[in-house]
């Protein structure tokens, strides 16, 4: 009985992080400009990436294999905001435009305009 229950519950997981991991796929692909892509990408991934490793979690109930686990999800929750923050820099950087309805650029005139620094540090060149 209790084996049953836990192939449910990995099956739900699996499924689960498969349509998170999807819609992130599709973020990616229909989203109208690079920030929004990455935020898609980087919150839906996470999450989706999460459940399929919770779910092997339960299918080998080893140590071995939950300690690896634990460590790929904190190594995701930990890596994933800051390299999602430093992809948005550098694509806001670049010159990457935002979608169109976009109403406000809180950048823009701030002093840690990435734009303006990277010029600067191109014309000291």
């Amino acid at each position: 009985m209790l084996d049953q229950i836990t192939q449910a519950i990995v099956g739900i997981l699996a499924v689960a992080g498969a349509f998170f991991c999807l819609v992130a796929a599709l973020g990616v692909v229909r989203l109208p400009d690079a920030l929004t892509r990455m935020h898609a990408s980087s919150k839906a991934g996470t999450l989706g990436c999460g459940l399929v490793l919770l779910a092997v979690a339960l299918f080998f109930p080893g140590l071995d294999v939950v300690a690896r686990v634990v460590a790929a999800i904190l190594f995701l929750l930990l890596t994933t905001p800051v390299a999602a923050h430093m992809i948005g820099r550098a694509a806001y950087a670049s010159g990457e435009s935002p979608a169109a309805g976009t109403v406000r650029d809180d950048l823009a005139d701030g002093p840690d305009n990435p734009r303006r620094r990277l010029l600067e540090k191109a014309g000291r060149r």
